[in-house]
């Protein structure tokens, strides 16, 4: 019989349905936008538009992709807060921030200027979450399975994100044309994320946090109740003193230290600077080789590609969006750390690349041709590009993220990279229509087919492989030039506890597996 720690199971659930937001954002919002009812509102029928074909495509673009914009500026105020507010209440106030923009989002109607104003409101909240959520859940799992914890936010997310298909098909196979119609699509993840609001009040904050504030006997407590242990449990104990270990050294590490100081020191040190420009360089690879934006337009990307009919698109949305869940858990799970950071990022950048090229073929030669085995081909072409994205850059870039900067510069090189995972997502999202538009469809695949094989180039020179590196030996993986990433190695051999740490030029003494996430 397993032993199973209910309230740990509990708390996990909870905070990790922080991700529905972003993940229902990216399926059930963005789907509703094409109901029919949807379309009628808020002025999308390609009739009124006739002479005018982009700026009906900037406004479908506005509408999906002003949540992104403020999730962009929402993952930075969390930055600022979740340290002052504490994890738990920082989680509090993000969710009710985003539902407060999710119903002025649902009674906009048709109200163009309220509904962006409320995707903008909605999406601050959304971001929040977005940092907040996995902070709190890598600092309550034990070092062995924090991965495998942190993981269940993105599984969470992206089985939402699949939901949201399936329910827009079922208004609009169900349901009569009209505003209740979308209504009920947009405000269905209040439901869940509002049970998960009021479980929260159940819950304590992070020992993590409430220890780095001085309320020892709270942290304590905390734990023991996650661990199911009472608190004179000498593992929970040496638990206990590990994070405090942890905190006592960050602190020491970050002491006076100016943010303008650590910017300088990441500009002026070649090893510092090679791995924020690294961490920048996958932000920037991943959301113009399609990344999530293409997720936005999924369901026109089918019908593109020869699926018919406005429900046999929205199933086959649905199937994508599990394809991605499903690929994501093989490679989180198991797969990278079988075959490898590099290889997963190089192997799934080569099927985003190759997806990207026969597609731009399809629409330049047979999109209007009826050619049912091409046809065929490019709508399997879009669950290869599902399969890439996922094994590759999706998650891999959130690895190396975790594992290549010291702690000393660790908090700016996070914001920078949140920062530029949304703000350059946003751009995706919001040019990609006027792309299909201004480029005849086809032009926008050779773009993003172009960010992939120069990002395969790039990476595939620049990223060392990190798997099984310890923390303290990555200014060595980093000494040498930064095109031979490709061939750097550490030595392992010597490698053991406090002589490890002699080993490193940078001597960032935070070793604890904690810090990896």
């Amino acid at each position: 019989m397993f032993d199973i720690n209910w309230y740990y199971v509990f708390t996990i659930i909870v905070i990790a349905s922080g991700s529905i937001p972003k993940g229902y954002d990216e399926g059930g919002f963005s789907a509703s936008v094409g109901l029919i009812s949807f379309v009628n509102d808020y002025g999308l029928k390609a009739s009124l538009w006739k002479n005018d074909a982009a700026g009906l495509a900037s406004r479908k673009a506005n509408i999906s992709s002003f949540g992104v914009l403020g999730a962009a500026f929402g993952s930075l105020i969390a930055l600022a807060v979740t340290d002052r507010l504490g994890r738990l209440r920082s989680w509090r106030v993000f969710v009710a921030w985003w539902a407060s923009g999710i119903l002025m989002q649902v009674f906009s109607s048709g109200i163009i200027g309220l509904m962006l104003f409320a995707r903008i409101w909605g999406g601050l909240g959304a971001g929040g979450l977005t940092v907040v959520a996995p902070l709190y859940l890598s600092e309550i799992a034990p070092a062995k399975s924090r991965g495998m914890v942190v993981s269940i936010y993105m599984v969470i997310l992206l089985s939402f994100l699949t939901l949201g298909f399936f329910i827009n098909y079922a208004v609009n196979a169900s349901m009569a044309v009209g505003t209740a119609q979308y209504r009920v699509v947009q405000a269905f993840p209040l439901i869940p994320v509002g049970i998960a609001f009021i479980c929260s009040f159940f819950l304590r904050d992070t020992p993590r946090w409430l220890a780095s504030k001085d309320r020892g006997d709270e942290a304590l407590a905390a734990l023991a109740q996650l661990r199911r242990s009472a608190k004179s449990d000498q593992r929970l104990s040496d638990e206990y003193e590990e994070i405090q270990e942890q905190i006592r050294a960050k602190q020491q590490n970050l002491a006076g230290v100016p943010i303008w100081t650590i910017i300088k020191e990441i500009a002026t040190t070649s090893s510092y600077r090679k791995r924020f420009l690294l961490g920048a360089a996958m932000q920037t690879v991943a959301q113009w080789s399609g990344g999530n934006g293409i997720t936005y337009y999924i369901p026109e990307i089918f019908k593109y590609a020869g699926v018919v009919g406005t429900n046999t698109s929205l199933i086959t949305s649905g199937a994508y969006g599990i394809v991605k869940l499903v690929f994501t858990m093989v490679f989180t799970w198991g797969l990278v750390d079988v075959f490898g950071r590099r290889r997963c990022m190089l192997t799934g950048l080569t099927l985003q690349c190759l997806t990207h090229v026969y597609m731009s073929v399809y629409m330049a030669i047979f999109k209007d041709s009826q050619n049912k085995p091409a046809s065929d081909a490019a709508i399997a072409s879009v669950f290869v590009y599902a399969v890439g994205w996922s094994i590759g850059l999706c998650t891999v870039q959130y690895l190396y993220g975790t594992e290549i900067y010291p702690t000393r510069i660790r908090s700016v090189c996070y914001a920078t990279n949140m920062a530029l995972h949304w703000f350059f997502q946003f751009a995706v999202v919001r040019v990609t229509p006027n792309m299909f538009v201004s480029l005849d469809i086809w032009g926008a695949y050779i773009f993003w087919a172009m960010v992939c094989a120069g990002g395969f180039v790039l990476l595939g020179l620049w990223a060392p492989e990190t798997k099984g590196i310890p923390m303290e030996k990555m200014g060595e993986l980093f000494a040498g030039r930064w095109w031979m990433g490709w061939k750097a190695t550490v030595d392992m051999t010597e490698y053991s506890g406090d002589a490890g740490l002699k080993d490193d030029p940078e001597k960032d003494t935070t070793t604890n597996e904690v810090e990896r996430v």
